[in-house]
């Protein structure tokens, strides 16, 4: 099937806004730096790139017949938060299980940002002491089996909306929206850099522009800190997009690039880099972006750029994927 025949439930706004971070692009002293906001891309709970992946589940969802969206992080999860304002958008119940992915020193930690607003939208949250990891996890088969016991019709979202038959949609959609507002800005991206986690983000960008197949880099910010857990998902998901939107050949190695350096040790744990990008975005631009993962794909994007590993000449789309609500509970570094 074409992308355009799979079905999808309008989320968002439409096409979210691309804009030139000029003062940025200055400072660096390198190629010229743009956004696309995914941020300010929804009226749903502030949005975010996770509510551009539901789109494209929610139909499957109500074809199932469910009547529960069940899903999984962090305390912080953007993507829990996203999945309550969308059960809520469509008249269903959230159950979310809501993991200690992340050692953070915050004694509201969960019961601040992401967390906070998920309980105001009416999801169930059940908070559990597991660890990080980006694969399938028992507390969540728990909750889906928990459902079905109280006379529930669940239907399973993965973390991040990610290893989901249809989770890299959203993001091949991404593509041809970039590839239309090109032709509007009278520009071409010869470069977009985008946060790499849970993997369908960066997956279906690949996917969606490898079925332009014009001279264009998609170059993910590690911010995992499992480096290889992250290429094998991010290069999974994307063969598998291409194939179900039927790109029409193999995507190429060189197509996928996840790069490390800039996660720290731990994820979900801000490290230089991560404070200094905030700030510099923030000051320069008046751009707002999270510790956990534009923090770290911006230093990322600021040292490829500064270091001139992305040429002078370039023109670079930043992926801006949203998560502001997390700064709640990262209140101790930013106290002056």
């Amino acid at each position: 099937m074409a992308l355009a025949d799979f079905p999808r439930y309008p989320l968002t706004f439409g096409p979210s806004p691309i804009h030139p971070l000029d003062r940025l692009s200055a400072h660096l002293g390198g190629a010229r730096i743009w956004a696309k906001r995914e941020d300010v891309n929804s009226g749903l709970a502030y949005g975010g790139n996770k509510t551009r992946k539901l789109e494209y589940l929610v139909p499957d969802a109500i074809a199932s017949g469910a009547d529960t969206l069940v899903s999984i992080g962090g305390y912080q999860s953007n993507h829990t938060r996203q999945v309550a304002a969308v059960a809520a958008r469509i008249g269903m119940k959230a159950l979310l299980v809501q993991e200690k992915w992340v050692d953070w020193p915050d004694s509201v930690g969960d019961r601040v940002g992401n967390i906070l607003l998920s309980r105001i939208m009416g999801a169930e949250v059940r908070l559990d002491p597991a660890g990080f990891g980006i694969g399938f996890k028992s507390s969540w088969e728990r909750a889906l089996q928990d459902v079905r016991d109280r006379g529930g019709v669940p239907y399973g979202i993965p973390a991040g909306a990610s290893d989901h038959r249809l989770g890299g949609l959203g993001f091949a959609n991404w593509a041809m929206e970039v590839e239309q507002q090109e032709r509007e800005l009278g520009v071409f991206f010869d470069t977009v850099v985008v946060c790499s986690v849970t993997g369908s983000t960066h997956a279906g960008m690949i996917a969606g522009f490898a079925a332009q197949d014009r001279p264009r880099r998609v170059i993910g910010i590690d911010a995992s800190a499992k480096i290889d857990e992250t290429r094998e998902q991010v290069a999974r998901i994307a063969r598998r997009t291409a194939e179900l939107i039927e790109v029409g050949r193999e995507l190429r190695e060189d197509e996928i690039t996840v790069l490390e350096g800039w996660a720290g040790e731990l994820y979900g744990i801000p490290v230089e880099s991560t404070i200094e990008a905030m700030k510099l975005t923030g000051s320069l631009e008046g751009v707002i972006i999270d510790p956990v993962y534009e923090g770290k794909s911006m230093a990322g994007l600021i040292e490829l750029v500064g270091g001139g590993d992305i040429p002078k000449d370039s023109n670079v789309l930043y992926a801006h994927l949203g998560g502001q609500p997390a700064l709640n509970a990262y209140s101790a570094l930013f106290t002056s």
